[in-house]
């Protein structure tokens, strides 16, 4: 249990809430029980170190309010959308005798020891918070699910996880999943058919041949073409006429 002190405020105007916000001070509220509704204020230091984990709205608290102390629990948080500080809190009065419906945090322990972790299984976890129905006396801080020896396949239901005596789920009407342990998930590409494969080995060997012949017929021609330009040249010089010389005036 969390020991906290608070502070009464008689003043509740906006102008005096924001002074005890600028001072470290978080404006709340105490209801419930018998007693009438009360205004405190809380450091925020020194709930600072509890108000973001996952069971502060679960969490009993004892806060000392000027020298009487009070066991509470959160109810709600107001926080800056700017900022995101915590403005305000609301306390409720636990009282002996009566039952309070909660969401507990599921903690998970144990993962080296479960035959399915260590094979590549994956955990999933259908429920991270369950909703019960708890003695003001016997609250739980978390709900602890043991996975060893799950494996692969497991469904982890609510009737398998050890609860406090007297606390029991608002859900009544089944026995539903907190989690599995699922086989791992491993996406592989469709292998093509053999007839595609060989068609496409196919295509490949015609590209190839048709390159080559292309290649064949380029180097053909340049020999062809070079054969001609040689011929050419010779029957130019072998047909060139020879020249007259004038006569010779007599």
């Amino acid at each position: 249990m969390s020991y906290l002190k608070a502070t009464k405020r008689n003043n509740t105007s906006t102008g005096s809430n924001n002074k005890l916000r600028e001072s470290g001070l978080i404006p709340a509220i105490l209801y419930g029980g018998k007693d009438p509704n009360q205004n405190i204020s809380v450091s925020k230091k020194e709930i600072s170190t509890i108000i973001n984990s996952d069971t502060f709205l679960s969490k009993v608290l004892e806060l000392d309010i000027d020298g009487k102390k009070e066991r509470v629990i959160p109810r709600d948080v107001a926080f800056n959308v700017v900022s995101e500080e915590p403005i305000h809190i609301d306390f409720m009065r636990i009282v002996s005798g009566k039952k309070i419906i909660l969401e507990i945090p599921v903690k998970f322990i144990n993962h080296p020891e479960s035959p399915g972790l260590k094979r590549g299984g994956v955990l999933n976890i259908v429920r991270r918070k369950v909703e019960l129905k708890c003695p003001a006396e016997t609250i739980p801080d978390e709900i602890i699910v043991d996975l060893k020896g799950t494996d692969i396949g497991t469904s982890i239901k609510i009737s398998s996880v050890s609860l406090p005596e007297s606390v029991i789920p608002t859900i009544t009407d089944r026995d539903f999943v907190v989690a599995t342990v699922a086989a791992p998930t491993v996406i592989k590409e469709p292998e093509k058919p053999a007839e595609e494969t060989a068609a496409e080995g196919a295509e490949g060997e015609g590209a190839g041949e048709s390159a080559e012949a292309a290649k064949e017929g380029d180097s053909v021609k340049k020999d062809e073409k070079a054969k001609d330009g040689g011929t050419s040249d010779k029957k130019s010089e072998e047909k060139k006429p020879t020249e007259k010389k004038p006569a010779e005036k007599k």
